[in-house]
């Protein structure tokens, strides 16, 4: 399967900030599938995460650690995710002919690269949808674009940075979302009412 990664990305971020416009006031201190993270917190690693993949294209670090994210948000976070998402898919885009770019896991396409970036976007979109108990799943043909980049990248990240949850085993017959979830360290099942 032939995938363009400058259009599962914009569709990645699409699906964050839905997820993100999705959640009610009283629910950003909720728990999440992060186990460690409330919603604030996956939010603003997922917003930390996009400008941190790019900050080889753009010269511009992140605020503060993405991995360190800070239990608050912004007056308008909707409004400050949409910003570091529109900036993060135009650095992609400036280089979008190249076939070496630098990123944080190394040089590669830069679709590849924005492909990288949409699985981060969404993993973490299902993150707080399924937080805050909205029903914007991962969809399969979602998940099935995304297999091929996953598989480059999450053991590798796993391996190098110790980021990602060891993988989980799942019953026969689940789908193609479930596996790419599990494959991230994510239960698929995962609810709110069970933590």
């Amino acid at each position: 399967m032939t995938v363009d990664g400058f259009k599962l990305l914009a569709d990645a971020h699409d699906y964050l900030l839905a997820a993100v416009r999705g959640v009610p006031a009283e629910a950003w201190g909720d728990p999440t599938p992060c186990s460690e993270w409330t919603v604030r917190q996956v939010l603003n690693h997922a917003r930390l995460d996009q400008q941190a993949l790019v900050m080889q294209i753009t010269g511009v670090a992140p605020a503060t650690d993405p991995f360190e994210p800070v239990d608050a948000t912004a007056d308008d976070p909707v409004a400050e995710l949409a910003a570091v998402l529109e900036a993060a898919a135009a650095a992609w885009e400036s280089r979008r002919d190249e076939e070496s770019v630098p990123t944080p896991m190394g040089p590669m396409p830069a679709g590849t690269g924005a492909a990288a970036a949409a699985l981060d976007a969404a993993v973490h979109a299902w993150d707080i949808a399924r937080a805050t108990a909205q029903d914007l799943p991962l969809t399969e043909e979602t998940a099935e674009r995304l297999e091929d980049i996953a598989a480059r990248i999450v053991d590798f990240v796993r391996d190098s940075f110790g980021k990602y949850a060891p993988p989980l085993v799942l019953p026969e017959g689940a789908g193609r979302a479930e596996q790419l979830l599990a494959f991230t360290g994510r239960d698929p099942r995962w609810s709110r009412s069970s933590h």
